[in-house]
């Protein structure tokens, strides 16, 4: 088994993991960074990224990334492809085994893994997407302003999504598949008592339609009842918001997560329970979600290894 010594690892290739390469690689700490299963992250499958602070008229999501790809490797980031599939967080050195069978020993490892969107299943999400599917307001509800949007779910994500798309389009359908609300009682007031948004409960998406983009949803209200009812509803944005799985399995044994697998961390820092290990990104971020907070903690965690290699 070939194994391989290094100060540094990060594992995960979105705006944490790359930001955190940046900054590794500055304090000489001649960072190895895998980058995943999806290399630059959730961002790649972003068309247009129009918040992230530097870029004036926008960036696509995959050239927002390669630049920072580029920014790692300049400051002396080994940049390579691969998947960490366990860890062993028992004792220093670290070690993390990659998906080719390679052993890395790490004096400080940066978890920067992100967290996956969760999604219908429908072939119609991958036709479209990033033509009118998202799973995330925050990031394309700009695009949407003063149109026809649909949000499926019915936990408190889908009703602050609904409540936040609101503010922009001019009429939000949320799509729930139960008679009731999941969400809390205070998300659910909200969503109630906003004009704009239209709640159909008992209701599927079952697929979507449009000839260059979202036009809108095939739908099935009481399915399996007797009483069926399929119709189409004209729209033009359709949002996911059935929540998120955080990329954190093989690190299960060894760190503290939530029920749903965010990373636990000390307040206000990436420090998780095990000296030396750190998490950054949306693996520990069950609030944000975004490419900028992802990248500032990914800076954080960067200092922390640096710091901690210099107590050692």
């Amino acid at each position: 088994m070939e194994t391989e010594q290094v100060k540094c690892l990060i594992i995960g290739s979105g705006p944490a993991g790359y930001t955190a390469a940046i900054y590794a690689g500055r304090a000489n700490l001649s960072p190895v960074l895998y980058a995943g299963l999806q290399p630059g992250g959730q961002l790649t499958t972003t068309t247009e990224v129009e918040n992230f602070p530097g870029y004036p008229s926008g960036i696509g999501g995959p050239e927002l990334m390669e630049d920072l790809r580029k920014q790692a490797e300049r400051f002396g980031a080994d940049i390579r492809y691969g998947v960490a599939v366990s860890a062993d967080l028992s004792a220093s050195p670290y070690k993390i085994t990659m998906d080719d069978g390679k052993v890395i020993e790490a004096r400080t490892v940066i978890i920067a893994t992100g967290a996956t969107a969760k999604y219908l299943g429908l072939d119609d999400e991958k036709k479209y997407a990033g033509m009118g599917v998202s799973a995330c307001a925050t990031c394309d509800g700009f695009f949407y302003r003063n149109r026809v949007v649909a949000v499926v779910g019915g936990g408190d994500t889908a009703c602050e999504e609904a409540s936040y798309l609101s503010g922009l389009a001019s009429k939000v359908y949320l799509i729930v598949r139960k008679p009731f609300l999941r969400a809390s009682k205070v998300m659910q007031q909200r969503v109630f008592n906003n004009p704009k948004i239209e709640v159909l409960f008992e209701h599927n998406a079952v697929g979507l339609y449009g000839e260059n983009g979202v036009e809108g949803v095939h739908l099935v209200k009481r399915l399996g009842e007797a009483d069926e009812e399929r119709y189409d509803l004209p729209i033009d944005g359709f949002f996911l918001g059935i929540g998120h799985k955080p990329n954190s399995d093989i690190f299960k044994p060894w760190l503290d997560t939530d029920e749903t697998g965010y990373i636990l961390t000390e307040p206000g820092t990436p420090r998780t329970k095990v000296p030396g290990v750190f998490a950054a990104g949306d693996v520990a971020d069950p609030h944000y979600r975004q490419a900028i907070t992802a990248a500032a903690s990914g800076c954080q965690a960067a200092i922390e290894a640096e710091r901690y290699l210099l107590s050692q």
